[in-house]
């Protein structure tokens, strides 16, 4: 099992055939000399919270786990830009609008992630 712990993350829903799925997309700096880095989750499948680290715990459908600072949700500017282009893509191809950002303020442990 592997374990993510992105420096940013975000939900993503996504609306596919009239399905909704939810999932992470976390984001990495690279620091001195790196490159900064993405990746989308498989799919979340629940969500915990760790009151003591204050971070949420979000099994994947992949079998790996996202633990998710509660005080770091929001896009890097690099990350932003790879969600935009994917909205654009999408749009260009006229399937509206199927990707969105969870607001900050939802509460992740209330949702259906079924």
């Amino acid at each position: 099992m592997n374990e993510y712990k992105p420096d940013r993350w975000v939900v993503v829903k996504a609306n596919f055939e009239g399905s909704e799925y939810y999932k992470i997309l976390g984001s990495w700096y690279g620091g001195y000399g790196g490159s900064d880095s993405w990746k989308l989750s498989s799919g979340i499948l629940s969500a915990k919270f760790d009151q003591h680290r204050g971070r949420y715990i979000f099994p994947q459908v992949s079998k790996s786990v996202y633990l998710c600072h509660k005080d770091t949700y929001g896009t890097s500017g690099y990350t932003q830009s790879v969600f935009d282009h994917w909205v654009e893509k999408l749009e260009e191809k006229g399937a509206g609008k199927v990707l969105t950002i969870m607001p900050e303020e939802t509460d992740f442990l209330a949702m259906d992630y079924k």
